[in-house]
């Protein structure tokens, strides 16, 4: 299975699961008098809307070249991480806003059972944010990150609402409105974590310097090619999972073009075999 298709199946794993928290959120917010997990649902239901937006982005980006794309279509993947972003706000506005309305409202203590579905769902949201944090590292995905953020996200709004219910369980009245106190302050979490995903993203559409490490990779694997002698400029853009490499690679002044020709063809094979998130690669020949 290639990156692509792992990134997929990952968010389909995404998508079964916010539906099913939602309900279960939803369901046990309103029954159990707790608006701090009406919160959580409002969060859940946006989280199934961005992850349908990232498969979306997903098998957009899977195209192969065109002749109007000659490097493919994954830069679709940060612009959906704008959209994905733009989710986490508006969920973080609502949360915000609910439990305003709510503080200023008179309303029931929460009953105890919610502990326990909060419980579970922050044991579940933790393991899928993990999940999908590592296919997203694994597939080199922007989108699938910020989706796993918003897993993580949803978990630290869990957290903060067993907080404010427990407070309302064991301090009694006077202390009703714990459970929103906590949601308001679990909005404020899930803005700062949006600029979070927002900065990477944007660094990677505008081309943004980012890749040392793999710059690092891509001169220690061209030095093992012989008549390589050296690199000089070497420059990485990314789109989608792949990596899209401009690189300078000194030979001998002496040699043939197409000797030089040759070389460069073998370096690139080389670092697309030796490196297999590399896209294109674009080889300038340096004399030295």
């Amino acid at each position: 299975m290639n990156n692509e298709q792992s990134a997929i199946k990952t968010t389909y794993f995404s998508i079964a699961g916010n539906i099913a928290l939602a309900v279960i959120k939803g369901l046990a917010g309103f029954f159990g008098n707790s608006y701090a997990l009406i919160a959580d649902a409002i969060e859940s239901t946006t989280d199934i809307f961005s992850s349908l937006l990232v498969l979306f982005g997903l098998k957009y980006a899977k195209r192969p070249a065109d002749e109007n794309h000659p490097y493919g279509h994954g830069k679709i993947e940060p612009l959906i991480t704008f959209l994905v972003v733009g989710f986490l706000i508006t969920s973080a506005t609502i949360i915000a806003y609910e439990s305003i309305m709510n503080i200023l409202t008179p309303h029931k203590t929460p009953k105890s059972w919610t502990l326990l579905v909060l419980g579970g769902i922050i044991l579940w949201k933790e393991i899928s944010y993990r999940v999908v944090l590592k296919m997203s590292i694994q597939t080199n995905s922007s989108s699938l990150k910020a989706d796993a953020w918003h897993h993580r996200s949803d978990a630290i709004t869990s957290i903060m609402a067993f907080i404010g219910i427990s407070i309302a369980l064991i301090f009694g009245k006077g202390y009703e409105t714990a459970d929103d106190w906590a949601a308001l302050a679990a909005s404020f979490f899930i803005f700062y974590n949006g600029y979070l995903i927002f900065r990477p993203a944007l660094g990677e559409i505008m081309d943004e310097h980012l890749y040392d490490d793999l710059i690092d990779e891509i001169r220690d694997v061209s030095s093992t090619v012989d008549g390589i002698l050296g690199t000089e400029k070497c420059f990485v853009r990314k789109a989608g999972t792949k990596y899209h490499i401009d690189l300078h690679a000194q030979v001998n002044g002496s040699i043939s073009v197409k000797e030089g020709h040759d070389l460069s063809h073998r370096l690139k094979d080389r670092l697309r075999r030796d490196i297999p998130n590399i896209g294109h690669v674009l080889i300038h020949i340096e004399p030295k």
